[in-house]
């Protein structure tokens, strides 16, 4: 006898522990029950995180957008009348992916403004000044962001006197790929007032060249000078990147994002379209510092908005130099980075943290801001059920791999940032200290999870691109520089739950996401090919085909 499929659901979900229940379809008095509305994903392959069944033929899910099943061990004898089939016509369906770590309004600003991303020369970056501010007229500030020197043959940053002949009469503010420095020219400077005797700011820098002169380089808090000049967004503007932030990350097969950084005042705008559909990511704001009652209230939420958390910051960038090191960059030895935030201002902030039960999600860099947070938690281990997270945890000493394992923090961290900073990073801190540089493999081997981001705008944000980084640990092209560390690549086991199953237990989501299974929320992600087998190299040719958020098409490609 034909057991249908909703009868199957409905055993299933009556032994279904996980999460909260799909709501029951109630009937009207003496009639027929009304069957619910069921969508079937099926056609493909499909991976369900799990260890057992790692692969299902296909996924069936209720109208509330919750999963209800799997076949197997469902029968996969239905019919067309009780259910919409989804062909996935070959693709690989995958539990959603979540970009951990990036920053939706400059995701969306990036694509807005002058993109400087695929500049690859000091005199090309020169040569699109004097373009854009053809027909511009005196005093018009052009801004632009994405540039890193990294590759450049000049081998250098910018400075203001590259930009000078071509921008006399307009000041030009570029801000650098990683968001920790700017380039600007001397009509900018001279607008802010600032001079070759205009001192260092706390926690940042005014580059001068070996005759005292400012350079037109500005590092992390030193950036704040040029504010008056740069543009401030309307609300239009500060909503279409938001749209088209999430937009753009739906259709790169990104289901959820860990919003870093985000600005108070547009939480209740995020509240508003999301409530409208028009931002079709499941968002996870870590606030700026100014905003700790909303992270402790949880106001504006909405089903796809969690706020719970805090974003601070102990130092700037490796690439500009703002990255605090134990000791002096090799390169540099004057400095050892910056310090944006000292270890008792640290302390405090934990605890106001932690009365307001508000998870804190601390930007380090260099060994010696990672120790510091180690230490300040070791101290007095608040926290530990409010699952904080270090952000970045790009460079730790050796000996402090195993005290991020045992001090239940969370390593978030972006494997792109390991791709690229390969070009540079031997040099910045020397070959030496790079065992304990994007040390992956090794916090995973301590004990520790990760969860896996992007960064962008500070990189281009794609999950292909990260999950290739992750198990190839070699650059787009293939390069892999000495002293690397190859044996800190991930399996691609690894590499799935860093995107899919760690970010949800970092955003306390794991009951209701990171799986493909009865009870939880459907967000799949599928993209063309099977990134479980395919050569590494491979992965980059991928192509995100439907993106999926509890259980409706977001998403899909042409």
């Amino acid at each position: 006898m034909r057991l249908t499929l909703i009868a199957a659901a409905a055993a299933i979900l009556a032994a279904c522990a996980q999460g909260p229940q799909p709501r029951a379809v109630e009937a009207a008095p003496d009639a027929a029950p009304i069957a619910p509305k069921l969508r079937i994903f099926t056609g493909g392959t499909i991976y369900t995180g799990l260890e057992d069944p790692s692969t299902v033929s296909a996924v069936i899910v209720d109208e509330s957008g919750r999963i209800i099943g799997t076949a197997p061990p469902l029968s996969q004898d239905w019919s067309e009348d009780e259910a919409e089939i989804i062909d996935l016509a070959g693709a690989v369906m995958f539990p959603g992916f979540t970009d951990a770590h990036a920053h939706l309004l400059g995701i969306g600003q990036r694509e807005m403004t002058l993109n400087l991303d695929g500049v690859r020369s000091v005199a090309e970056l020169v040569a699109i000044t004097e373009a854009e501010l053809q027909g511009k007229p005196p005093g018009y500030v052009l801004e632009g962001r994405g540039w890193i020197e990294t590759g450049w043959p000049e081998g250098r940053m910018p400075t203001a006197a590259d930009l000078d002949a071509v921008s006399p009469a307009n000041p030009v503010i570029y801000i650098r790929a990683d968001g920790h420095a700017l380039v600007a020219n001397s009509a900018a400077l001279t607008a802010a007032g600032i001079t070759d005797a205009t001192g260092n700011p706390p926690g940042g820098k005014f580059e001068r060249d070996a005759n005292g002169r400012a350079t037109g380089i500005l590092i992390d808090t030193a950036m704040g000078a040029l504010a008056a000049l740069r543009s401030r967004p309307d609300e239009f503007a500060i909503t279409e990147a938001y749209e088209t932030g999430a937009r753009l990350y739906a259709s790169r097969g990104w289901t959820g994002i860990h919003n870093m950084s985000a600005v108070p005042e547009h939480a209740m705008l995020m509240q508003q379209l999301s409530r409208q559909g028009r931002l079709p990511q499941r968002v996870y704001n870590a606030f700026d510092a100014s905003g700790m009652e909303i992270a402790a209230s949880r106001r504006f939420q909405t089903p796809l908005i969690t706020n719970r958390a805090v974003k601070l910051y102990m130092d700037g960038a490796l690439g500009s130099r703002g990255a605090l090191l134990i000791e002096p960059y090799a390169d540099r030895p004057e400095t050892s980075g910056l310090a944006l935030m000292e270890p008792g201002e640290l302390e405090a902030v934990m605890a106001e943290a932690e009365a307001a039960n508000v998870q804190l999600a601390i930007h380090a860099i260099g060994d010696l801001a990672n120790r510091r947070i180690l230490d300040a938690y070791a101290a007095d281990p608040r926290g530990r059920d409010l699952r904080w997270r270090i952000e970045h945890t790009q460079l730790l000493h050796p000996d402090d791999i195993d005290r991020v394992a045992a001090s239940g923090l969370i390593p978030s961290m972006q494997p792109s940032h390991a791709i690229g900073d390969l070009h540079f990073a031997p040099a910045r801190v020397g070959i030496a200290r790079l065992r304990g540089a994007y040390a992956w493999s090794s916090l995973i081997g301590a004990g520790a999870i990760i969860a896996g981001g992007s960064d962008a705008p500070v990189e281009v944000g794609s999950p292909l691109i990260e999950f290739y980084a992750a198990v190839a640990r070699r650059d787009l092209s293939g390069f892999s520089g000495e002293g690397w560390h190859p044996e800190e690549a991930l399996t691609r086991q690894q590499a799935l739950k860093l995107f899919t199953l760690w970010p949800a237990h970092a955003a306390f989501q794991e009951d209701i996401l990171s799986t493909i299974q009865a009870g939880k929320v459907a967000d799949f992600t599928v993209f063309d090919r099977d990134l479980m087998t395919i050569p590494e190299a491979e992965i980059l040719e991928a192509r995100a085909v439907m993106t999926v958020i509890g259980g409706e098409i977001v998403w899909k490609a042409d």
